[in-house]
């Protein structure tokens, strides 16, 4: 890991979130998210929101209710990373497992793979996403979040398995596999002893960066009003949209229809999901670096 800059720089990257974290809770308080629209200022002058960068104490400005940008974004760290990775294990929980039992390359579940991989491979992932995620029967389900999640999950759960089925068939023909056989291992003993150790430096790798490719599609969802944290409540009767949570894709979402205006509140938390895509992908790059110079990933 000396050289590996990639690595350290990605590491780095992902602590400085994980600081974020840690202070969230030490700046939150009863007034942190109450709209305070108009400040009055000397001689008798006033500012109306959103405030630009820089000035009344925003360092990254405000959005239109006043409240502080970089306050939200170090407040949304958590829930912003906490649903990446929750997508992310959820589709690699589904993949490894059946990607495995397809190395054969024979029987259903190689054909599931196959179709899964195909089906969502010919369509672009951010259409299927619009089209699955806003079903009627999902829109106003109770349960919308969850299935959000699921939907992300599955969409390229066919991908990840696939992958890892070509792994696993490569792991099947390696000497250390066919010596394996010799000596009576078989089945789920030579999968769990012999495939996965041989794959888990490419598993982890792929799931850092599936980490970017899932921060990438909630953001493009953002820019189209569709959001993760979204629930439908019933407002006297009538159904209502609100978000839970702070995630960045929700500043995202709100910022876009004030781009001309105050562009920062859309920049603010593009630039900040863009530094945790890079941070991704550095850290997939460096592990990737990191066994090949040691000889464990091949």
């Amino acid at each position: 890991m000396n050289n590996n800059y990639q690595l350290k720089v990605g590491i780095t990257m992902f602590l400085i979130l994980i600081g974020f974290m840690i202070i969230a809770p030490f700046i939150v308080n009863e007034g942190t998210f109450e709209p305070n629209r108009i400040r009055f200022e000397e001689g008798g002058r006033y500012s109306v929101a959103p405030f630009p960068p820089m000035t009344l104490g925003h360092i990254l400005g405000s959005d239109t209710d006043g409240v502080d940008l970089l306050t939200l974004i170090v407040v949304g760290t958590k829930d912003t990373i906490f649903m990446i990775f929750l997508i992310t294990a959820i589709r690699y929980l589904i993949a490894i497992p059946i990607g495995l039992y397809a190395y054969k390359k024979t029987g259903i579940t190689h054909m599931i793979v196959s179709g899964w991989n195909t089906f969502f491979a010919s369509i672009p992932t951010l259409l299927a996403a619009i089209i699955l995620i806003n079903m009627p029967f999902l829109f106003f389900s109770e349960s919308r979040m969850m299935w959000v999640i699921i939907i992300l999950a599955l969409i390229e759960a066919g991908r990840a398995s696939y992958i890892i089925r070509e792994q696993a068939y490569a792991a099947s023909v390696k000497e250390f596999s066919d010596a394996a056989k010799v000596n009576g291992t078989h089945g789920r003993r030579l999968i769990i002893e012999h495939f996965i150790p041989y794959m888990l430096p490419s598993i982890i790798m792929n799931f850092f960066i599936d980490l970017g490719r899932v921060t990438l599609l909630i953001a493009q969802l953002a820019v189209f009003s569709i959001f993760i944290n979204q629930v439908i409540v019933l407002n006297e009767g009538v159904p209502e949209i609100q978000q839970v949570g702070h995630m960045w894709t929700s500043l995202l979402g709100s910022g876009r229809s004030q781009i001309l205006k105050a562009f920062y509140i859309f920049f603010v938390p593009a630039f900040f999901i863009f530094y945790l895509i890079i941070t991704f992908n550095l850290i997939g790059e460096g592990i990737k670096n990191h066994f090949l110079r040691r000889g464990e990933y091949l």
